[in-house]
């Protein structure tokens, strides 16, 4: 079953009106896309998203992942389904983790059934880099929902609904994430407060992450993972970027370590790296499919070349200042920033 996107094919999107589902809407309306349907429970949200957008093509429909009955209507007709829908603060699921599981893992569950009983040629789950080695409520839910995608897949045949995931770290000035707060404490004049200076951080601009799931509905196989890899810096070295395109002094506040949160994000562990093929700019990181007839797997170990590290924001490429402020001018909404602060982004900082 050929899972590319054609011409014409109806689109679901769970959480469709977050950074990446609004953004991936705009990419395959350009691509002669049939239908996208928008499928969230927030309706301010669908109502600004359809202002700004005039094309028919683009459905709203209001519902929510944790609601089967919601999932099964909406899926009706669909070809290809993105599914982002997800509780992702991490403080959010740590005061509420059941929360988190209805909407990270049972709502998952959900939608990845109904796909498959509604013949969907393919769901693409997006998973976080918080799933390896989880250290909060988030993490952990998103961990079990890659689960609850792999044992969909064992069951599943090679021309049934293809079931894969993704994951990769923070995309660069979406929702929540450290970019856009560090940018409103520059333009309030006020320090930047960093938890630790030597704390990484993948940098990937969200048409990267676009991208990602594009190739996964373009190579998956039933149970696959795909990473992206990515370069990263520092904390420091992103505050310091910032403030040199601000033209600012480059002032912090160190704030420590909150709770929940990693030195460095992992995106693959070197037990999963053993059964990873390398595609160039992606990892995938094959369904372990062996089943519960454990007893071979005592009498035949894996002879596969170990692999001692993982792949980790520290391990991979650092970015320097001046690399970090390029990647930076290269988001449109740091251009929108930079513009109406009547900046070319080439300035030297003041001392």
């Amino acid at each position: 079953m050929d899972p590319n996107v054609r011409e014409n094919d109806v689109v679901l999107i769970t959480g469709g009106t977050g950074s990446f589902g609004k953004t991936m809407a705009r990419h395959l309306l350009s691509k002669q896309c049939g239908e996208v349907r928008v499928f969230s429970r927030d309706e301010e949200k669908q109502e600004t998203m359809r202002l700004d957008s005039s094309d028919p093509r683009l459905r709203f429909v209001i519902g929510d992942v944790r609601d089967s009955a919601a999932v099964d209507a909406v899926m009706e007709g669909v070809d290809l389904v993105f599914h982002a829908a997800a509780l992702k603060q991490v403080p959010s699921c740590e005061f509420f983790p059941m929360e988190a599981v209805r909407t990270n893992i049972l709502g998952s569950s959900n939608v990845i059934e109904s796909a498959v009983r509604h013949g969907a040629r393919s769901v693409v789950c997006l998973g976080t880099d918080k799933a390896v080695y989880p250290v909060n409520t988030m993490g952990m839910t998103k961990a079990i929902m890659e689960k609850v995608v792999q044992s969909v897949a064992r069951r599943l045949r090679t021309n049934d609904t293809v079931v894969s995931s993704v994951r990769y770290g923070n995309v660069m000035y979406s929702r929540g994430s450290v970019i856009p707060l560090f940018v409103k404490q520059i333009l309030a004049g006020k320090p930047v407060t960093i938890t630790h200076p030597d704390m990484t951080r993948f940098l990937l601009p969200l048409t990267a992450a676009i991208d990602l799931v594009e190739f996964a509905f373009s190579h998956a196989e039933q149970g696959d993972v795909f990473i992206k890899k990515a370069p990263a810096c520092t904390v420091a070295d992103l505050a310091r970027a910032l403030a040199e395109l601000f033209n600012v002094e480059h002032r912090v506040e160190r704030v420590g370590i909150r709770h929940g949160e990693k030195m460095h994000e992992t995106l693959a562990s070197a037990e999963e790296l053993r059964r990873s093929e390398d595609m160039g700019d992606y990892f995938r990181v094959r369904l372990d499919a062996r089943d519960l007839n454990y007893n071979l797997y005592f009498t035949e170990g894996d002879t596969a070349d170990d692999v001692s590290s993982d792949y980790t924001s520290a391990s991979t490429q650092q970015l320097s200042v001046a690399e970090v402020k390029q990647l930076l001018l290269s988001l449109p909404e740091m251009q929108a920033v930079l513009s109406n602060r009547g900046q070319r982004g080439t300035s030297e900082p003041r001392t």
